[in-house]
This record gives C-alpha cells, structure tokens and sequence, in this order.
C-alpha cells in the first residue's frame, strides 16, 4: 500500500515539476527597450524616475520642457551608486549621454520647486545602445552561414542589415524629438495667442471707455454754454 501511494506521488511530482532547463528565467532577461514619457511637473514639486540599466552599455537621456511658463525645470541624473552625474538648473532641455553604464536603476528627477505658481510638461526619452546586439548579429550570421562560398559575402549582409537598423532607429528618435519640439512651439503661440487676445481686449475697453468719457464732456460743455447763454 505504501508503495502504491509513493508512486502515485513520484508521478504527480513528475506531472508538476518543469523539465530540466527550461524555467522561469530560460530564455534569460528581457532587453532594455528604449522609452519616452511626458508627464506634468507641479508648481513648487520635484518628480523622480527609475530606469534599469545593463552593463557596459551606452544611455542617452534627453528631456525638453514643452509647457508652462518659462519652459525651464532644474535637471538632476544620478547613477545606480548615488553619484551625480548631470545637474542642470532651469534649462529648457537637454541631452546626456552615460558610457559605459553601471547595471543598476538610474535616477532621473526634474524640480519645479523655484516655481510657485506655473506647472511644467516636461517630455523625456532613455535611449539604450548595448553591445548585446551586436553579439546576437554575429550569433546570427553563424548560424546561417553556408559552408560553400558565396558572391555577397554574409559580413557585407550584417553590416547592411546592421546600418538600416540604426538609420531607422535613429530616424524614430528625430520624429520623437521633432514631435516634441512641435509640441513646445504649439504651446508657445497658444501662449502668445491668450495674451494678444488678453490685452487686445483691454484696449477695446480703455477705447471704449474713453469714447464715452469724451461724449459726456462734450455734452456738459454744450449743457453749460446753453446755460450760461440763457
């Protein structure tokens, strides 16, 4: 009986426990894909992000301020140790480039506290360029390589195939950026547009206003001359 109940159990073990090798983390981590957020800075806040980063691997950080008044925020990055890396004070926007990076979160914080009335938006982008793709290419162009040579050699392939890719990665990052530097434009001339219409209004008023002070004058003089003539 008991032999029965030990095999029972060794089978459903066997039912439930994955094969060997294969697992949660099989297929290993995820790649670090590169990211853009905009997000909206309260007056007299300061808002931090988070952002892993792999070893030995280049990351590029680009914020801009596409709205409020001023378009500047104070800019502070900080590596996965603690160390200050970048600190800028009221900028508009800019561009930072870390390589090599250390593996770790890096702290990105942008501090609207100077301000006590006008909130930001701020639009930020995290490019990562890691040497892992280059060696996924060669892994690539091994395994696929004929053993028979060819006219178009494989190198010449990867090295096409390898410029394409960064060409248009490089082409989504100006479209992100352009769509971004559109957005700070629009804001401007909205901006612009409020305090034309603002102060056009107010000299409608101040005109208006003055026509009816000169109406009343003249009727008073005309008044006191027909008095006075009487």
């Amino acid at each position: 009986m008991a032999a029965g109940v030990a095999l029972v159990l060794a089978l459903a073990l066997w039912l439930l426990l994955p094969p060997v090798g294969v697992g949660v983390g099989g297929a290993g981590p995820p790649p670090i894909q590169d990211g853009e957020f905009t997000f909206l800075l309260p007056a007299g806040r300061k808002q931090c992000f988070y952002q892993s980063a792999p070893a030995n691997a280049s990351l590029e950080a680009e914020y801009q301020v596409i709205g409020g008044a001023g378009l500047d925020v104070d800019f502070t990055l900080e590596s996965p140790q603690g160390v200050l890396l970048v600190s800028e004070t009221r900028k508009a926007d800019g561009v930072h480039t870390v390589e090599p990076t250390e593996a770790g979160d890096y702290r990105l914080c942008f501090d609207n506290s100077f301000s006590t009335i006008s909130e930001k938006l701020v639009f930020f982008e995290l490019i990562f360029d890691s040497l892992q793709d280059d060696e996924e290419v060669e892994g690539w162009a091994e395994a696929v390589e004929p053993e028979e040579m060819l006219d178009v050699k494989m190198e010449d392939i990867k090295e096409s195939i390898e410029t394409m890719r960064t060409r248009l990665e490089r082409s989504i990052q100006l479209l992100t950026l352009l769509r971004a530097l559109e957005a700070r434009d629009r804001n401007l001339l909205e901006g612009n547009l409020e305090r034309v219409n603002f102060w056009s209004a107010v000299n409608v008023a101040v005109l208006l206003l003055v026509a009816v002070l000169q109406l009343c004058t003249l009727k008073r003089f005309f008044q006191d001359k027909h008095s006075i003539c009487a």
